[in-house]
Order: C-alpha cells, then sequence, then structure tokens
C-alpha cells in the first residue's frame, strides 16, 4: 500500500515512469506532513513548564491534527484509485452507439470523483493551516519554527491539490458541477494564502533576527 511505503520508495515511485503515485498524492503528503508538524510542536509544548494555561488547548489541537494527517494519508491511496478508474474508463469498449454511451458515462463519473478527491484533500489541507494558526499562537517557542514550516507545507499541499481539481474539472462536462467546486478552491486558496502569510509572519518575528 502506498500509504505504508518508507520514503524511499514513495520518492522512487513518484519519480519513475509509472503514472502513479503523481502529484495529488505528493500534494497529500505535504498536508500530511504539516499535520505531523502541528502535533509534533503541540507535543512538545503539552505539560512543559510555563505553558500549562495552553495544554488542554493544545490536546485538543493535537487531536484534531492526528486526525487529519490520518485523512490525508489516507488521500494518497485515494489519488491512485482516481486516476486508475479514470483510466479504466477512458479504455472502455466503444465499438457500438451503446458502448460509446457508456464509456462516456463511466469517464465522466470517473472524472467527477477526480476532482471531489483533490477537493478533499485541499479542505483538509486548509484545516491544517487553520491549526498551524493555534500552535504558531500558543506553542513552546523552542519549536515555535516548525509551526512555520507546518503552515507552509500544508499551503503547499492545498495549491497542489487544488491543480488536480482544476485539471479534472476541465474536462467535466456538467459545468455547474465543475464550476462550483472550482469556486469552493478558489475561495480557499484565498483565504489559505492570507492565513498562510500571517501564521508565517508572526513566527518569524518570534524568531527574531
Amino acid at each position: 500500500m502506498t500509504k505504508n511505503s518508507s520514503i524511499a520508495t514513495f520518492l522512487d515511485d513518484l519519480a519513475s515512469e509509472r503514472p502513479t503515485p503523481g502529484g495529488g498524492g505528493a500534494a497529500a503528503v505535504c498536508g500530511a506532513i504539516g499535520a505531523a508538524l502541528v502535533s509534533m510542536v503541540a507535543n512538545l509544548t503539552i505539560g512543559k513548564k510555563n505553558y500549562e494555561a495552553v495544554s488542554d488547548d493544545l490536546k485538543a489541537v493535537n487531536a484534531k491534527a492526528e486526525a487529519l494527517r490520518a485523512e490525508l494519508t489516507g488521500a494518497i491511496e485515494e489519488d491512485v484509485a482516481a486516476f486508475n478508474a479514470v483510466m479504466g474508463a477512458y479504455g472502455l469498449p466503444r465499438a457500438t452507439d451503446e458502448e460509446k454511451a457508456a464509456r462516456t458515462a463511466a469517464i465522466q463519473a470517473a472524472l467527477k470523483e477526480a476532482t471531489l478527491a483533490p477537493l478533499r484533500a485541499v479542505k483538509a489541507c486548509f484545516e491544517v493551516i487553520r491549526l498551524s494558526a493555534d500552535v504558531a499562537d500558543k506553542g513552546n517557542l523552542n519549536v515555535i519554527s516548525d509551526a512555520g514550516v507546518a503552515v507552509l507545507a500544508a499551503n503547499a499541499g492545498l495549491r497542489s491539490a487544488a491543480l488536480n481539481v482544476y485539471i479534472n474539472a476541465k474536462a467535466i462536462k456538467d459545468r455547474e458541477f465543475a464550476e462550483k467546486q472550482i469556486a469552493e478552491v478558489e475561495s480557499l486558496l484565498s483565504q489559505a494564502a492570507e492565513i498562510t502569510e500571517k501564521i508565517y509572519g508572526a513566527v518569524r518575528g518570534k524568531i527574531g533576527s
């Protein structure tokens, strides 16, 4: 299973001539790394001297981050499954009108799922970005730079997953469906950009020169 591969194996697979794993899986990994770093900062803050007042808050943050990490790790395989479904649909027979119609319907259904899968990753990455704000604000100053890395990784995952939404939505004939997903992505992209820069600036300020 892709999600159980070592980092080296995953990167070898990513670099190979095989089409999967690809950019969608890489996007999910970026988001999962962000979530893991949120947990790291939380775990290195909870129960520590001078941080007792925020420990309960960060326990809740940690629980959410771990759930998102699991979701994004699972998204690696969702991306592979969605890609394979699209390729499988394109490979269906088209010798008769009935076969052509069935093939077209299968392609369109697969493209919709191939749009929704990365959209779910976009949403999960956005939640990681929001959690990054909590650890950047309340986290142990000794590891505050990791809160900055967390938000940057999550934002990279979000923007990368958004590209997969765009490329698959482009081929969907149901434009109402496609435009709805695109509009949601663009809203999250805009919000994420603003939040990410704010968090990065706050972390940079805490680090100092």
